[in-house]
Parts: structure tokens; sequence; C-alpha cells
């Protein structure tokens, strides 16, 4: 397929604007990229898509998210309001994570499928929990993304917070799901865990013990809430980071996600363990934990990208929140330039998206790329570049400019229409779902 009479903004290590570009689609990959005269000419008889002048670039990437968590939206929590994170995490989410049935966990994972659909997110690393309904449920949610023709990391969230049966059964579901995960190049798999403030030091054993003998890492919040460093250094007179890396969790294929109450010794291991940090601003300001010390970290060498920590899929408002937050938070309009929000969210997903799929590249729009993509209907009044593009993402882009959607050459959002599932079904059944889970709660 040949894409026609778009501005493609390519990123990448070489970025450019491509005015009046064309982009030619062969399988899974981009075959050539150019412009729509030399390409036209170049491929005759391809079949066409005219882009009418949108803006095209690669589609967006979420670090960390939570598939589980959608029938939330709305829900009202039990009791008196949460004052705290813990509260938070003891009334909302471990409440609802209980409630959930495998059929739950199948329309709630549709229903963050369609979003990212919608908004453009192509390739997107899961952390699941399901206590009543472990078993099998990352093949639930695997088919789930079959359907949807998207990209996924899954994993299941170890913890032992609902006693020690379904901590093992949580360890085995990550490894089941990891032998056969391999099968679609589109899935991978990691080694979930909640958090070390609901692990033993038994439990992690264990863990590592399972993850090491698939070469998996590990997909664990760390330090989201100063609880977690409480609970740790009155466990092992620890600090999270170091307990976690002791305890042989940390690594180049490891997820450290939020590593919001750090300090510089916890810093440098991470950075020295070449371990992933995610950063979810939109979750840490509704939770009133913190801003995590991105610049510093970056700083000394520690790798980050961006997530959603199961907020919408829309990784454009992610980006937008990253570059306000800090801002906000350091008095300083100099803090998280629009630049460095688009390296998160773009350069350095993809290094970590290679992961889990080392061999294809993500990312940007180039010759041997893969085929991930999104139309955005955006005719900015202003002039745009190549240089100033991160501003008009960050202060033009919206939800509803988004028109199509690739992945990996397969078309699943074409002018607006889903074609890959189908949305009308799927909310209305979700709908129901959510009612059921929440009377359960």
């Amino acid at each position: 397929m040949l894409i026609t009479h778009a501005r493609l903004a390519t990123f990448g290590s070489e970025p450019r604007l491509i005015e009046d570009g064309a982009l030619l689609l062969e399988g899974e990959h981009v075959a050539a990229i150019g412009t729509t005269p030399a390409l036209t000419t170049q491929f005759p008889n391809a079949d066409r898509w005219d882009a009418g002048g949108q803006l095209v670039l690669p589609a967006s990437l979420c670090a960390h998210t939570h598939f589980y968590g959608a029938f939330s939206r709305g829900m009202a929590i039990p009791g008196q309001p949460p004052k705290t994170f813990p509260q938070i995490l003891q009334q909302l989410w471990w409440r609802l994570d209980k409630a959930l049935t495998m059929e739950d966990v199948r329309y709630s994972a549709l229903v963050c499928l369609v979003d990212a659909i919608r908004h453009g997110t192509t390739t997107l690393i899961d952390h699941h929990a399901s206590p009543n309904a472990i078993d099998n449920s990352l093949d639930v949610i695997a088919e789930a993304v079959r359907e949807a023709g998207l990209r996924a990391s899954l994993c299941y969230e170890v913890t032992d917070r609902d006693g020690e049966e379904r901590a093992r059964a949580g360890i085995k579901e990550n490894v089941r799901f990891a032998r056969s995960a391999g099968e679609n190049p589109r899935l991978a798999a990691s080694f979930g865990l909640h958090a070390s403030l609901t692990l033993s030091d038994e439990t992690l054993a264990d863990c590592v013990a399972a993850a090491d003998d698939l070469g998996l890492g590990f997909h664990v919040h760390v330090a989201e809430g100063i609880s977690d460093q409480e609970d740790a250094l009155r466990k092992s007179g620890k600090r999270v980071v170091h307990r976690l890396g002791d305890a042989g969790i940390l690594g180049p294929k490891t997820i450290a996600v939020h590593c919001i109450h750090v300090d510089e010794g916890e810093i440098a291991r991470l950075a020295d363990s070449e371990t992933w940090v995610t950063h979810q601003p939109r979750s840490n300001m509704n939770n009133a934990v913190g801003v995590a010390p991105v610049e510093r970290m970056l700083e000394e060498g520690v790798q980050i990208g961006l997530g959603n920590d199961g907020f919408s899929n829309q990784m454009f408002a992610e980006m937008k929140t990253a570059y306000f937050v800090h801002k906000l938070a350091q008095r300083d309009p100099q803090a998280m330039p629009g630049n460095l929000v688009m390296d998160l969210a773009y350069a350095n997903n993809a290094r970590l998206a290679q992961v889990f799929w080392p061999d294809q590249r993500l990312g940007e729009l180039s010759e041997g790329a893969m085929a991930d993509l999104v139309f955005v209907d955006y005719h900015p009044t202003t002039p745009l570049s190549v240089d100033n593009l991160p501003w008009h993402v960050l202060f033009g882009f919206e939800a509803s400019m988004i028109t199509s959607t690739v992945c990996a050459g397969q078309v699943l959002m074409r002018d607006r229409e889903l074609l890959t599932l189908d949305e009308e079904a799927i909310t209305a059944r979700s709908r129901e779902l959510a009612a059921e889970a929440w009377r359960r709660v």
C-alpha cells in the first residue's frame, strides 16, 4: 500500500518533516519513504491511500499500563474517601481486582484496546491482576490483543497480599504464559510483581528463580508512594531499590515503574544495573504521590520511558501532562522541555520495546521500520517544522484529530472507523459487566 499526500513526521535518529510525503508499506514494514511525486512514479501499480494532507507520524507506545482497571471509571469507592495512597490501593484497586471474573478480564482488556486503536497507540506493556481469576488470564488478554491487531507485552502481578496459594498461582501464570508468548510476533512476556511492600523475601526469591529459568526481566512498581520506602526499611533495613536489587530483580530487562521516592544512591543503582524506569504523571497526580525526579535520573544515565498506568491510551495526553507537571513541581519554566518529552515517548519507549521485540524497529518512520503509524488531521495555523514539532504536539494535538491507526502494516482504524473490533458490542457488554463488578465490590 502506498500512502500519499501526507505530511510525514519521521522521528528517529535523523528526524525529518516531508511535505507532500509518501510511504510504501509492504507486509509489516515500511519499504520506502519519500515525496508523493517520487514514490508514485517509482511504484505506479501500488494500491493508494490518499492522506489528504494529514500529518502522519509513528504510532504511540505505552511503557506501562493496566488493562484490568477499565471498570473503575465512574465507580464510587465504598466507605469514606481515601486520604492516602495505601488507602487508595486498599479501598479501590485491591477490591476491584478481586471482583473480576474471567469475562471481566477479557472485556476490560477489549475496552482498553479499543481506546488504544482510537488514540493511535499500537504497542503496550501491560501489568495484570485478577486474584480470583488467575489461571490462563494472560491467555484471555492475549486473545483480545490478537483480535485487536495490536502489540502487547503481558505479565501477571505476583503479590503476597492475597495469601501463599495465590502468590504461587501468579508465579505459575507468568511462567506458563512466557513459554507460549513467542508464538505470536506481536505478543511478549515479562514477569510481573506488585511492589516491594507486598512481597516477602521468600516470594521474591521464588520469582527470581522462575524468571531466570526463562530469561525474563521483571515489571514492578517501585517507590510509587512513600509507604513503599517505609515498608522496605522496616522489613530489611534497605531502601526499595536496594532491597529489590539485592534480591536479583533489577537489570536491563526489568521495568521499575514510577520511582518517585528514590534517593541518589537508588538512582545510581538503577543506572548501574541498566534497569528501565517508566514515568506516569497523570496517575501520580491523581494519587497525589509526588513527581518523579525524571530529569535527575536521566542526568545519571537511567533509562526512562513514558507509560500511563491504566489512564486512557491517548499518549499525547500523557506527553502534555509530563511537560506541564514538572514545570509546576519545580516552579521552573525550563523544566522538562518539549523535545525531552518526545524523547521519552518515542525514542526511549522504542528502545524499551526492543527488550520484548528485539527485531522490531518502532517509534520512527524509516525504511525497514515496523509499519506502525497514525494519521492526525492537524492543519496548524502557524509554521510547522521538524524543530518545533514537539510544541505543536503538546499545544495543538487533540484526541479528536486522530483518524487512522496502522499496526505492523494492518489497518486497525481508517477514517475513524474501527476495522478489527466491534466497539458498540464491546461497550454494551462492558457496561453490563462493570455494573455487576461494582455490585461485587
